[in-house]
């Protein structure tokens, strides 16, 4: 998942970290947004070179010292998959399409998609108040499903209490209910609603929401109406006892503590000497327990599912017309002073690329770090996962691969975009 402070450096008052958009992106964002004089569908893309793009992985990868990675590039040139590091540390198998992995915030796409297709079930209004659904949420009368789903409802992040992340440091293990979730989020004064702000509070309502309108569980409800349709035999939201990954996995591994993937805390120098000279070892976070996440990030999947995830989303195939013009409508800038960067609506974010626009979420939470995007115009689909969600120089790794990607891709786009990368 993400977090929140973190997330500040991209949106405009982030404050939880679990589920994290990276500078790295920001950044690419403002550097390419206006830029480019290349026709939409007849020169977009760079010729896409199998060895300068399999470079810009390793180069990037190494330097932010990942233990794995795994990318999947698709445009009408070609699917292109590059692989980087081994699945886990001390072994010499390769990352893989089929490598399961946990996508965080990705999850947020699906829960989001499931209360679309409720709204166009007529099962749910948008514009219900979620008092109708949760008597129990402060200022709920005054919250709208579609202020939960675009991240405006002013409710509390609960991944941002600075008890959080101790407590999944000192019981990994322990199976966190929604319910449990919520409290620590009511524990803290709603805002009021309005303006733009993550929280993942949002989605763990959208869930409960999703379960008490389909009448089964979450992990049900993505099986029935997303992961069976669309043949995403590797993809599935595991029960909150279980904190097993299937073969063929990936482990994820965080630098030193969770204050670091949790908080916007930078760093000390000494943690970051000591992992680039190679004396401090990552640790191992695969097992802590995920239902902490839930339905805003507890979802295994792979690259290829993925792929396939953020096309259909995106490219139409689950909602009707009418609810697909609804869902594109939603995106609404992260900061109203820079209409033209980073958009974020129903579950899902829009940056610009020159005349282009990508359509993607990211991923983060202990171990992993993930991000999925699809140009629907220029058929551009482009997956990444890496096995550290935060560099111990404070970056997002699968964003700032992608980042790093999309630079390169596009005609038209100032290719360096971060002088801290190689290969810029």
């Amino acid at each position: 998942m993400e977090h929140g402070a973190s997330e500040q450096r991209v949106y405009e008052a982030l404050d939880a970290l679990p589920f994290r958009i990276a500078s790295f992106i920001a950044s690419a964002a403002l550097l390419i947004t206006g830029c480019g004089t290349s026709t939409v569908g007849q020169s977009a893309l760079e010729p896409i070179d199998q060895a300068a793009l399999r470079a810009t992985v390793d180069a990037t990868a190494e330097v932010l010292m990942v233990p794995g990675a795994l990318v999947i590039l698709r445009t009408p040139q070609g699917e292109f998959t590059v692989t980087y590091g081994t699945t886990e540390l001390g072994s010499t198998t390769s990352p893989g399409p089929d490598s399961h992995f946990r996508i965080g915030s990705v999850t947020k796409t699906m829960t989001a998609a499931v209360i679309l297709q409720l709204a166009q079930d007529g099962a749910l209004r948008l514009d219900d108040s979620v008092a109708k659904y949760r008597p129990d949420v402060a200022g709920g009368a005054d919250i709208t499903i579609g202020q939960l789903l675009n991240m405006r409802s002013g409710l509390y992040n609960y991944t941002a209490d600075a008890a959080f992340w101790p407590a999944l440091e000192r019981e990994p293990t322990k199976q966190w209910t929604p319910e449990e979730l919520l409290a620590i989020a009511f524990a803290h004064e709603h805002r009021g609603s309005g303006s733009f702000a993550y929280c993942n509070t949002n989605t763990v309502l959208l869930g409960l929401i999703a379960e008490q309108l389909d009448h089964k569980p979450l992990s049900e409800v993505f099986r029935d109406r997303f992961f069976i349709p669309l043949g995403m035999t590797d993809t599935m939201l595991p029960d909150g006892h279980s904190a097993a990954i299937p073969a063929p996995r990936a482990r994820g591994y965080v630098y030193d503590s969770l204050l670091y993937v949790f908080l916007d805390v930078p760093y000390p120098p000494e943690i970051r000497a000591a992992a680039k000279a190679g004396t401090l070892i990552p640790t191992d976070f695969t097992d802590l327990n995920p239902s902490w996440a839930w339905a805003a990030g507890g979802v295994i999947s792979t690259a290829t599912d993925l792929a396939t995830w953020i096309e259909a989303l995106v490219g139409g195939q689950l909602l009707d017309a009418a609810y697909q013009r609804t869902w594109r409508g939603s995106l609404e800038p992260t900061n109203p002073s820079d209409p033209n960067g980073l958009q974020y609506g129903y579950g899902i974010v829009q940056v610009r690329v020159g005349p282009n626009r990508i359509f993607f979420h990211n991923g983060e939470l202990p171990g992993y770090n993930t991000f999925a995007g699809y140009d629907p115009v220029n058929r551009v689909t482009l997956v990444v996962w890496t096995s550290l969600p935060v560099s111990v120089d404070s970056m997002g790794p699968a964003e700032t691969i992608a980042g790093k990607l999309v630079a390169s891709i596009y005609r038209g786009v100032p290719k360096t975009v971060d002088p801290d990368v190689p290969g810029d």
